[in-house]
């Protein structure tokens, strides 16, 4: 995720970090020296066909639509994947109250919570199908990096170690509701990442896109003459770039600079923890490059 304050004259026109424009640079360039091919060709070598640009200001609407209901789909799987985070905060740091209430033994209290930030690193490794567990391990040891799902069976041994230590039935059906939670908003970030947008939105977006951006010189040739590379390359910036921030956006726990922070809330927790482990809080992760991961 990018932090940063919000940019000034000079940074909205040269901030590189955090925009999309590397990505689509070659896109733009190929499209307006396509452009420029089309101009050279209908004034030296062949005229060719002219339009004017009432179709293609429909056709732009149409595009502008499509492109708006595609960024609130991917809008709206980034805020549930941050909401669901946000749960998986909050009731870890119920479960830590909660354990000194209702588990007297004291290395079993830190067992249970060694775990629980064993899972919650192994549950991050697992959204973003990263190899290295060498965090989760550190926390929850090396029994669950080869089950066939690390996440869940830290999970389940963070239950038994509660249930085990619980004073009480009242204390088991508190924590098992409390793990209960945890879960849901373990199963609802699962779901969103291994259900990506379909297919055919990203088909049909890109591909009318070009479309649009390659029959468009036709329209501009007449009013703007060699200035229709230029008006070519800022239509396709706007939608290839529109195009691009929803392609990031519908992929929340990706790595990418609009992704969602999850290192530094996975340390939230770490902080939150560490002084009912009898150990030092570690200081926040800071952005790197205005990235914070």
């Amino acid at each position: 995720m990018i932090l940063r304050d919000k940019p000034g004259m000079m940074q909205l026109l040269f901030a590189v970090r955090g925009s999309v424009l590397p990505r689509i640079l070659p896109r733009i360039l190929g499209l307006s020296a396509l452009s420029a091919l089309v101009l050279w060709l209908d004034t030296k070598v062949i005229a060719l066909p002219h339009t004017n640009a009432a179709p293609f200001a429909v056709f732009g609407i149409a595009l502008s639509l499509f492109l708006g209901f595609r960024n609130n789909a991917a809008y709206d799987r980034w805020w549930e994947g941050r909401k669901l985070w946000g749960q998986l905060v909050a009731d870890l740091r119920s479960l830590s109250r909660e354990v000194d209430l209702f588990v007297t033994d004291i290395e079993r209290r830190k067992r249970i919570l060694q775990l629980a930030l064993g899972f919650l690193h192994l549950h991050r490794i697992n959204l973003r199908k990263q190899a290295d567990t060498s965090v989760a391990i550190r926390w929850a040891g090396e029994d669950f990096a080869s089950t066939p799902h690390p996440p869940c069976a830290a999970l389940d041994a963070l239950a038994a170690e509660a249930t085990a230590g619980a004073d009480d039935g009242f204390a088991r059906k508190a924590l098992a509701e409390r793990i209960a939670n945890i879960a849901l908003a373990q199963a609802g970030c699962e779901r969103i990442a291994t259900t990506p947008l379909p297919y055919v939105y990203s088909l049909l977006v890109f591909r009318t896109t070009y479309l649009y951006c390659i029959l468009l010189p036709f329209a501009l040739i007449d009013g703007a003459g060699w200035l229709t590379p230029i008006f070519v390359g800022i239509v396709a910036y706007v939608f290839f770039g529109l195009a691009e921030v929803t392609e990031e956006l519908s992929h929340p726990f990706g790595e990418t600079v609009n992704g969602l922070p999850l290192n530094a809330i996975c340390r939230t927790v770490e902080r939150a923890l560490a002084p009912k482990l009898g150990q030092d809080a570690p200081p926040p992760l800071q952005p790197v490059g205005y990235y914070l991961s």
